[in-house]
């Protein structure tokens, strides 16, 4: 008996042994689960995938590619993310597995040589990432699959496809369509980001049926309506006349005139123009499509209370809208109507383009910012709802109350989507609008103007600022400016707008390296240079030049030439055009004499560089062949001291110890030296590069 329970007992615990141990090998090889880690391509922008925190892995021979990145240990977020990580340390040209944080975005980025990338600089841009050894943190849930802003969004790493490389070779490549979520199943639909193990309530998507407090008090509101109406139709009465216009100086025969539509059509400006204006940033794309099938235009998806919004949109946008006078009651309700079809068209949401609208007269003031509203539908009951203020039209005043109050994180400012502001006008400011443009700019705001009604040939003594619109945007080629002739044909230009605003990859319009200086060459013409020398200098003078962005509100390039004496060839007004700017550096003439470098400095000093524009940066370019005859170092100095940034390039029998107490400090920097004048060309990228990793270090004068 006690042989039988021994036998019992033994068995028993032998069962349990072997249980306990299965489940801990059980244990162990759920734990030892590997993480799919998605693979990107190099030229990878961190702003273009959605996912705040994720493990990603490079592909090899990144470094070779050389795709630009902006900053040093904290990355602009439109630098590539595998060239950052190289340029970090974090991988080599091997590739291999990173980790990617987004933070927020910096005032300044600094550019740094490091691991064989070179990184620029750049003033500010709206978000930033991280980037570290790609092993998951403690308590973090990361993606398999990586979503992106772009089209590439549906694609998820699954089945097999195989597309041709340019350079010949089969690329293998894995995606699998996502289908996209309709109306009713968007609210359900999540989009996987890293989260922890500790949930916070308050961060959950709110479900289909719940509404939020907002849309009570719109419904509330709208109940109003026909009151605000009557008020606003007798406050409005006769005021679209004279005496009320913009300064009395702007003729309207009242708010009764009504254009046809047929006029659009042949007008200066008028759609042909506008056609032709957008085919310099999009070929064949005609301004008027408007990228949606009639069965969509004549049947809108409903939208949620909430809605996720166009995730291919994410841009924080703001309307200025015009409040004036002179523009009238009944194109006041058109301006209206066409706001409300833009926010329709846009796809408001949490995930999307969000918008607000600042309405400017006499003064600004914000109707709703960017958190008010968080779907289509509330957003036009709102527009509706907004009473004209009346006034002037002190666009320039609007634009620097926006830069200073609008985009801010308690205004709804998301720091990763990009800022765009649209200003809508009735024929022409009656402040000026260069300078808070400029500012605007610079803080990485992009601005697009949509113009109503310019003015006719016989008003145009009447405006403020000429050429107004070319002065406030970034680019100058049709992108960033419409104009339409009449507000009755306003509705046309609905989808080519939007199309334009949720383009996010043109949307960077702060200032960069290679569009906010003024750029002064001084250029040795002495004898011992000699005619076939100095036309090679030219040469290189321009392969510098041509990759700047060259305009009067970019990049401006100016020239002297010196020997004993100086010559003014252009100043920094006088082109404003690459292709003027490099045709007047091809027309130098050789002057031939001595070789007295210190007084050229001086002269660039007092000659061209006193009349740079505030905020540009400011740097001189000296090329010499041999020692001066005079002292360089006291007018170097001096040049320094007024901030501009010198860069000398000797060559043959140029003098080392001139050449470095011309350039500004550190001299390994900012002096070249070449044997002879056919090598020229080798400094030009590497100048070009110093230029841009020092973007930051200009004083504003």
């Amino acid at each position: 008996l006690l042989t039988m329970k021994a036998t019992v007992i033994a068995t028993f615990f032998g069962v349990f042994l072997t249980c306990t141990y299965t489940a801990k090998e059980a244990t162990k090889k759920i734990k030892k689960a590997k993480l799919y880690v998605p693979q990107i391509d190099c030229d990878v922008k961190a702003g273009k995938i959605i996912n705040p925190e994720f493990i990603a892995k490079c592909p090899p021979g990144c470094q070779d590619v050389k795709y630009r990145v902006y900053g040093t240990d904290i990355y602009a977020s439109f630098s590539s993310v595998c060239n950052a990580a190289i340029h970090s340390g974090i991988i080599d040209n091997t590739g291999g597995k990173i980790l990617v944080q987004k933070v927020a975005g910096h005032s300044g980025y600094r550019g740094s040589f490091s691991n064989g990338v070179r990184s620029l600089s750049l003033p500010r841009w709206r978000e930033s990432f991280l980037v570290s050894e790609g092993k998951p943190r403690k308590g973090v849930t990361y993606p398999s699959t990586l979503e992106y802003a772009s089209s590439k969004s549906t694609a998820v790493k699954s089945g097999n496809d195989h597309v041709n490389d340019p350079t010949g070779d089969v690329v293998r490549k894995d995606y699998q369509t996502s289908p996209v979520p309709t109306p009713a199943t968007r609210m359900a639909t999540t989009t996987p980001t890293p989260t922890t193990t500790t949930t916070d309530p308050s961060t959950t998507v709110p479900q289909p049926t719940t509404t939020p407090a907002t849309t009570t008090t719109t419904a509330a509101a709208a109940k109003t309506k026909p009151g605000l109406h009557r008020v606003r139709d007798t406050a409005f009465r006769g005021t679209s006349t004279s005496a009320s216009n913009r300064n009395i100086l702007r003729h309207n025969t009242g708010i009764q005139r009504q254009e046809p539509v047929a006029t659009f059509q042949r007008a200066a400006g008028s759609s042909a123009h506008l056609a032709m204006e957008t085919d310099l940033w999009k070929h064949g794309l005609s301004l008027f499509d408007t990228g949606f099938g009639s069965k969509e235009e004549l049947n809108p998806k409903p939208l949620e209370s909430v809605s996720q919004g166009n995730p291919n949109c994410k841009v924080d946008l703001s309307f200025l809208m015009d409040g004036s006078w002179s523009i009238g009651k009944r194109r006041f309700q058109l301006q209206k109507r066409f706001l409300g079809n833009v926010a329709q068209a846009l796809g408001i949401g949490s995930a999307g383009p969000l918008m607000g609208i600042v309405q400017y007269g006499d003064d600004p003031s914000t109707e709703f910012n960017l958190k008010t509203y968080a779907n289509s539908k509330d957003l036009r009951n709102a527009i509706e709802k907004i009473q004209q203020k009346g006034g002037l039209s002190n666009v320039g005043k609007a634009l620097s109350f926006v830069n200073k109050n609008f985009f801010l994180d308690a205004n709804g400012n998301r720091g990763g989507a990009p800022n765009v502001v649209v200003v809508m006008v009735d024929g022409w400011p009656t402040d000026r609008v260069e300078e808070a443009s400029r500012l605007a700019r610079e803080s990485g705001i992009n601005i697009f103007f949509v113009t109503v009604e310019a003015a006719a040939q016989s008003e145009k003594q009447n405006v403020i600022e000429p050429n107004f619109v070319d002065k406030a945007v970034c680019r100058t080629n049709g992108f960033y400016s419409i104009n339409v002739p009449s507000w009755f044909s306003l509705h046309k230009v609905v989808q080519p707008l939007v199309k334009r605003v949720c383009d996010t990859d043109r949307l960077v319009c702060s200032k960069t390296c290679l569009n906010s200086a003024d750029i002064g060459f001084v250029i040795d013409g002495s004898s011992s240079v000699g005619t076939s020398n100095f036309r090679t200098v030219l040469q290189f003078v321009v392969n510098i030049s041509k990759e700047f962005e060259i305009s009067d509100t970019d990049t401006r390039i100016g020239a002297i030439q010196y020997t004993y004496e100086q010559r003014l060839e252009f100043s920094f007004d006088k082109y404003s055009t690459k292709q003027d700017v490099l045709s007047a550096i091809k027309r130098i003439s050789y002057w031939s004499g001595g070789t007295s470098t210190g007084a050229a400095i001086s002269y660039a000093s007092e000659q061209l560089f006193s009349k740079s524009k505030p905020n540009k940066r400011k740097i001189m370019i000296l090329i010499t062949d041999g020692r001066s005859y005079d002292d360089v170092s006291v007018p170097a100095m001096a040049a320094h001291q007024n901030g501009i940034i010198a860069y000398s390039i000797g060559v043959a029998w140029a003098a080392p110890d001139e050449l470095e107490a011309i350039a500004t400090d550190p001299d390994k920097e900012h002096s070249f030296f070449v044997d002879e004048f056919d090598n020229l060309y080798r400094y030009v990228n590497q100048l070009i590069q110093n230029i841009c990793t020092e973007f930051n270090s200009q004083p504003r004068n």
